[in-house]
């Protein structure tokens, strides 16, 4: 067995006592009260039995006092593993998120952390989590930012009673049979297509310079993750008719749907044919944050829809197709955007 090792003549046990009781580190002072018996001239075992350790741990903390002194009996934080991306890959990860995405190469028009961390293996061979990825971007001086869909004209209270009291289903539970089913639907409508700077032009009289957009109509049952979807030219009674039929031969057989909207013309109008699985339920004015469709609406643009340009009217509505089928093919991810816990909590 080797020789202990000796501590340095820089301090003795009272010194060693006086810091112990001055410090607010209960670990720093527990080593310095075992140093202060090694300094009596107490054996290395009554010092381990002091700290509550082994001899060799005790070897390790007049190591650790040796070179920092009293310093060196405090805990330090632990490196932590290697960083997995070097300076030249984090500045390439940087460049390819300020840049954005192509979408005809990497199929989104904005970058998730999922989609980096499918970027980061197929550039450098190297896999991370979502979560690291987020830790390089927020490191890199990036952020996520969000609107919120809010009306400025908005009325809280009547939300806030809104959400107390809805949705009021005992009355619409009586009319129905025992036992039925009610599936919570929201519906809303979304307008895609060309919206750039207008200027004038020369061109023949009698010809105009226009954009062109198709509607997305869509509705999202959040317990179950399905959605009914259509796209459409236009945004009226008649498109809204159109709308209904598809959403009641989504609800489950035997179940009825309390679909949840805004008070949009074509949605109040009573020239509507309301089919008999589905009852209407109308939002208070101007509280867009209360339709998780509003939410739909913002994870489709950031993904699928933003930062492109449509050739025509076909083009609209190829990609608007596209988009709502990605969407109603992940069940999951209308459950996760769409879930309230106000909404369902009965």
């Amino acid at each position: 067995m080797g020789s202990a090792v000796l501590l340095g003549d820089d301090f003795d046990g009272a010194a060693l006592r006086q810091l112990a009781r001055q410090t607010k580190d209960a670990n720093q002072a527990r080593r310095l009260l075992a140093l202060a018996a090694i300094y009596d001239g107490s054996p290395r075992s009554d010092a381990a039995r002091i700290g509550s350790v082994t001899l060799q741990i005790v070897r390790d903390w007049v190591l650790r006092f040796n070179a920092r002194g009293p310093d060196g009996l405090v805990n330090g934080k632990a490196p932590g593993g290697r960083a997995k991306l070097n300076a030249a890959q984090r500045q390439a990860l940087a460049k390819v998120v300020e840049s954005g995405p192509i979408p005809a190469i990497h199929g989104v028009v904005r970058w998730r952390r999922k989609n980096l961390v499918q970027w980061i293996f197929q550039e450098f061979r190297i896999s991370m989590d979502e979560t690291t990825v987020g830790r390089e971007l927020k490191a890199l001086g990036f952020a996520k930012l969000s609107a919120r869909p809010r009306h400025y004209a908005q009325n809280e209270l009547e939300v806030e009673a809104f959400k107390k009291t809805s949705p009021p289903l005992a009355e619409i539970r009586s009319r129905l049979p025992q036992g039925t089913d009610i599936e919570l639907w929201w519906a809303d409508e979304a307008r895609i297509g060309q919206k750039n700077k207008i200027t004038r032009r020369w061109a023949r009289r009698g010809t105009r310079q226009r954009t062109m957009w198709a509607y997305i109509f869509a509705a999202v049952c959040p317990r179950k993750g399905k959605g009914a979807g259509l796209v459409l030219p236009y945004c009226d009674t008649e498109a809204m008719q159109e709308h209904l039929a598809e959403i009641c031969r989504s609800v489950d057989d035997g179940a009825h749907a309390v679909l949840i909207l805004d008070q949009a013309g074509w949605h109040v109008t009573p020239k509507l044919k309301v089919p008999d699985n589905i009852t209407l339920m109308f939002l208070p004015p101007r509280s867009p944050e209360l339709n998780p469709v509003e939410n739909v609406w913002q994870f489709m643009r950031d993904n699928w829809l933003s930062n492109r340009i449509f050739k025509d009217y076909d083009d609209i509505v190829t990609h608007c197709c596209a988009a709502w089928n990605k969407l109603v093919d992940q069940p999951w991810k209308i459950m996760s955007i769409g879930l309230r816990e106000w909404a369902h909590r009965s």
